[in-house]
């Protein structure tokens, strides 16, 4: 293995406290000094193009095919990424080698103690629509604005007066130092987005030294429930147009995964849950299947088979 080993990382305040975080936590397994591990910011396309939703200019890939492109072209040696971010369906050639421990899983409001709380026919900033759908069926009095942009980005449009609320997820605000912004949603209320929290490092299959390396730090328990939840999205065929909310919890030598699907508009959704062993990810495909049977048609099409 050459060093330093090049980390790609987005070049956002939060992408590059990952991957700090990546690179912290394999100086610490390996005791490697700080010159072993260079980060390699790199444009993506879901950096650059903010004005309109991610359906609209090609899904989750404008936040992955600019790394890709890095690890095949051999510019880095490996990628961090957030995992709800990832799409469903990698490259055969890339491999997720490792998890880091799962952070807070959350939602966050801003502008408002609670989703009751919001004045009549508040308008909620967000892109997101898993979160658009799960505000909608609560509140349906109110109306949602495209919110795209980091952070900084979105919280400088709230205070804009743009919305009256937005939401973001707990765990990037915990990354940045800003705990105190917001109120936690609970996932009672709002369940999180598959594999929200969690922060993912992939390489090149091929590449075993890497892979070994990175595999002292992955998280066994959020790696298998990040899985489950990924398991679930593939089997349901769902892409970043459709609502879908998971989140799979360890239980032992078991996996405890709940989850729903929504109508853009929140008026239709369908909920279940499922306890499987950790290494049956087929259970996951299981409840995809069930919650489509249960689901009515308008909803149903919303995913493919």
């Amino acid at each position: 293995m050459q060093f330093p080993l090049r980390l790609g990382s987005r070049g956002s305040p939060l992408a590059l406290t990952q991957a700090n975080m990546v690179a912290g936590a394999l100086r610490a397994a390996h005791g490697w000094g700080p010159e072993a591990i260079r980060i390699v910011p790199i444009k993506t396309s879901g950096d650059r193009i903010q004005d309109r939703p991610l359906a609209e200019v090609g899904g989750k890939a404008l936040w992955t095919k600019e790394l890709d492109r890095a690890l095949f072209e051999e510019e880095i040696d490996f990628a961090v990424h957030s995992m709800k971010d990832v799409e469903t369906i990698r490259p055969a050639e890339i491999v997720i080698a490792a998890m880091l421990p799962r952070a807070d899983v959350r939602d966050r409001l801003i502008g408002a103690e609670s989703l009751d709380a919001l004045p009549a026919g508040a308008r909620v900033g967000t892109s997101s629509p898993r979160r658009s759908a799960q505000i909608l069926r609560a509140r349906p009095d109110v109306s949602i604005v495209l919110f795209r942009g980091n952070v900084d980005t979105r919280l400088r449009r709230l205070a804009g007066g743009e919305a009256e609320a937005t939401l973001l997820a707990a765990a990037g605000l915990d990354r940045l130092g800003r705990s105190d912004i917001g109120h936690a949603v609970p996932v009672e209320t709002m369940l999180p987005a598959p594999a929200q929290g969690a922060v993912g490092i992939e390489t090149l299959a091929a590449r075993e030294d890497v892979r070994a390396a990175l595999a002292a730090i992955d998280d066994a328990c959020t790696s298998a429930c990040v899985r489950a939840e990924r398991a679930l999205l593939a089997a349901l065929g769902a892409d970043c147009r459709a609502p879908v909310a998971a989140l799979a919890l360890r239980e032992g030598d078991m996996i405890r995964l709940r989850a729903e699907i929504l109508r853009e508009d929140g008026r239709s959704f369908e909920a279940g849950e499922a306890r499987f062993a950790v290494d049956a990810l087929e259970a996951a495909a299981e409840l995809a299947r069930d919650l489509l049977a249960r689901a009515e048609p308008d909803l149903r099409a919303h995913f493919r088979r």
